[in-house]
């Protein structure tokens, strides 16, 4: 019963507008109005809140895509991405008939982050780019540096949607570069440099015997080669082509899916900080 309450007061701090979600289908799209960061574990000051919820709500908004970052700190949760998907239809969150969106759940009492994703948002967040983003965010949540990791899944939210409504999600083979710091090009220099000189000084000391002739004939000691007779005779080849092995370790990619407490389906996937 507990968990019950806390649960129902979690879904109405998120939800602002629960009294005419009609209304707000029928004007813009998503499915009601809620607000998109409540940090329930207090781990943001209000200037912080006020900057991510306006964030967010321009990437959601231009998107047409729902997105939302909920943080809990005393909750006994024996299941983030169960608590996550329940917070996601008790809120009604999502964009359209089919709910598109994303929900960011982060437990501070274990440590641990779940995205819940719905809709297209299931097309936008495969499985391996959940990894990626938790990747991303996991210095910053290490750090304790909250509102710098919700930027960076905010900006990371907007770039996945872009990136699925190109046609090609961010998957296993796909996922973002991650670009090469500029510190290691005079590293590189310097290292090529070093290694060329070792070389070229190694060779340099092999050549001290030899000095320049003028003919290619002086270059050869004498009685040293008596060619009488040069033949080529060819007998036969033998080609043998063998299939390339398939990594059958390697990941097909893709979203894995469920089933929620309330009977709907969702993608999704956690990870530690």
């Amino acid at each position: 019963m507990k968990k019950t309450l806390r649960m129902l007061l979690l879904v109405l701090v998120l939800c602002l507008g629960l009294v005419m979600p009609a209304a707000a289908e029928t004007t813009d799209g998503f499915a009601s109005d809620h607000i998109c960061m409540a940090d329930m574990a207090g781990v943001l000051n209000e200037r912080e809140v006020t900057e991510l919820e306006t964030m967010i709500d321009e990437i959601r908004t231009r998107q047409k895509f729902d997105i939302a970052i909920l943080t809990v700190s005393e909750e006994d949760i024996p299941s983030v991405q169960e608590y996550a998907d329940d917070i996601y239809d008790g809120a009604d969150m999502g964009y359209g008939e089919t709910r598109d969106g994303v929900l960011l759940v982060v437990d501070l009492k274990s440590s641990e982050c779940y995205m819940s994703t719905k809709g297209y948002g299931i097309t936008v967040f495969t499985d391996a780019g959940i990894q990626y983003v938790g990747q991303q965010m996991r210095p910053e949540l290490a750090d304790g540096d909250f509102a710098g990791a919700f930027r960076t899944f905010a900006t990371l939210c907007d770039d996945f949607i872009t990136q699925a409504r190109n046609g090609q999600p961010y998957d296993v083979d796909t996922l973002p570069k991650e670009p090469l710091s500029l510190i290691w090009i005079p590293i590189a220099i310097v290292i090529g440099f070093i290694i060329a000189f070792v070389i070229v000084g190694g060779m340099k000391k092999q050549l001290k015997t030899v000095r320049f002739q003028a003919k290619a004939d002086d270059y050869v000691k004498a009685g040293s080669m008596n060619i009488v007779d040069n033949q080529e005779w060819f007998l036969y080849q033998n080609i043998v082509k063998t299939e390339k092995p398939k990594d059958n370790d390697k990941s097909s990619g893709g979203s894995s899916t469920h089933t929620s407490s309330s009977g709907s389906t969702h993608g999704g996937g956690g990870f530690k900080f």
